[in-house]
Order: C-alpha cells, then structure tokens, then sequence
C-alpha cells in the first residue's frame, strides 16, 4: 500500500568510495512504511554497500539520509537499531549451540534477579516472547531447547527475522533471504516481508531471484555500476524489462536511465 506521508527512508545522492573505486554514485531512494521495495542489480552494482549505508556500518562520502521526515547520520549500527532499522544480513549470525529463545534474546537477556557477572536468566518469559514474535510471523516454535544448529533453513531464517523484530523495528532489511533454501521453505519465508508490510513495517528486500522480488513486492529499485538505473512499480514491469536495466542493454539507454 502507498503511503501519503513522507517516506520513512529517504537516501538523495548517496556517494560511497573506496580509494579510486566509486561504490556508490548518487543514489536516491525511498521507501514507505508498510511497502516492500526490491533492490536488485548484479554482483558489484552496489546493493551491498547501499545496505551498509542504510545499516549504519558505512558512511557516506556525499550525500543526504532522512528517517521519520528527520534529517539522520546513522554513526553505526547500534545507531541504526535505536532510530528502528533492523538488518537480517545472508550469513544470519546466529548461534548454533543455543535454541531459538536463546538467539533471540542473544545479548539483551531478560534476567530474573541478580546483578554483575551472576545472573538468573528468566528462560520462561524469553520463550514466550519469542513464541508471541514467531507467532507475529505466522510461524511456530521448533521445540523448546532445540538447537538452532538442527533447524531447517527456512527456520533458521524465522528466528532471525524474529530476532530482528524484537525491537520493534520501523524499517527491516531483508539480505538474500531464500539464498540456499529449498523451493518450500523459500516460499514460506517470502510470505514474511508481507506480513511484514501489512504491519506498517517497511521492508527492503535484495535478492538475485527476480522472479521473488516481483511476487512481494510494491516497487523495485535497480542497481548498476554504483547508480540507479530504474525506480519502478512492481505491478507495471516484469521479469523481461528487470533483466533490460540490470544488464544495461541499449533499451535501458535509450529510456534514458543508463
């Protein structure tokens, strides 16, 4: 759905160098809350370092962000997640030898009593909320003290995600989500960024399987060589006209976005 206030992000002429390398060359982008914009391009078109950008782990050498209508420099990470951007990145740093309450709540572990370096750790009340967050989801709990090393990973990426929206997230960045998943699980997580969105929630997703990208999506950003070569409606493209800008053929020249 189309939003009629400001975007929640919005990037103008973002600029990321690395010594004579250009990254990134003037990039604007926006993204509503409660929509799903794609961010495809090929290897080295700069979807990478635009997410970095956006996560905080970057910083841009030109350019302008604003987030909630408010100018904002994201310093870092950390930065990132108080103002509520949550990024789910491909390699999913997750633990392998805890369950799915323990990864969530990984680092920010709801304590029962206790100070210093002993605590007791309310395992009750994290693996509840982390059932109540996969069950924002639409998903369901493997069973309680399973390692999230024996999961599936399409589960493996439920309890990522979960984690992320642990903070309540305005803004979730989706890396190649299905990368690696079989053709059942990668379905079922691509119904997450439209749960998701029908949250409020704004979802950027990047994959290289153009097909998902048009089939969650409202708007489809395209990336190459560091610029911006197409902002379009995902109702109005199609996997034809992706493949056109992405590869830089003469049409997407001629169209005047090359």
């Amino acid at each position: 759905m189309a939003s009629i206030e400001s975007p929640l992000l919005e990037l103008d002429g973002i600029v990321k160098r690395f010594g004579g390398v250009v990254a990134l060359d003037g990039v604007s982008l926006s993204v509503d809350a409660g929509t799903v914009v794609g961010l495809v391009g090929d290897n080295g078109a700069g979807k990478s370092t635009l997410i970095k950008v956006v996560s905080g782990a970057y910083q841009p050498d030109a350019g302008s962000l604003r987030f909630g209508g408010a100018p904002v420099r994201i310093a870092n990470p950390r930065f990132a997640k108080t103002i509520g951007i949550e990024t789910v990145y491909q390699d999913l740093a997750l633990v392998d030898t805890l369950d799915a309450a323990g990864n969530i709540f990984l680092g920010r572990e709801i304590v029962r009593f206790g100070g210093g370096p002993v605590k007791v750790l309310n395992k009750r009340q994290m693996l509840r909320s982390a059932r109540d967050l996969l069950a924002r989801l639409g998903l369901e709990l493997p069973s309680s003290g399973t390692e999230v090393g024996m999961l599936s990973g399409g589960q493996r990426q439920s309890v990522a995600i979960s984690r992320a929206l642990y903070t309540s997230p305005k803004l979730v960045v989706l890396d190649e989500p299905t990368s690696a998943l079989a053709v059942t699980e990668a379905r079922k997580v691509l119904e997450l960024p439209r749960t998701l969105a029908s949250q409020g929630v704004a979802v950027i997703l990047i994959s290289h399987t153009l097909q998902d990208v048009l089939d969650v999506t409202d708007r489809i950003v395209v990336l190459r060589k560091g610029r911006k070569v197409a902002d379009l409606t995902t109702d109005s493209t199609s996997l034809e006209e992706l493949v056109t800008y992405i590869v830089g053929s003469e049409r997407a020249k001629g169209a005047g976005y090359a």
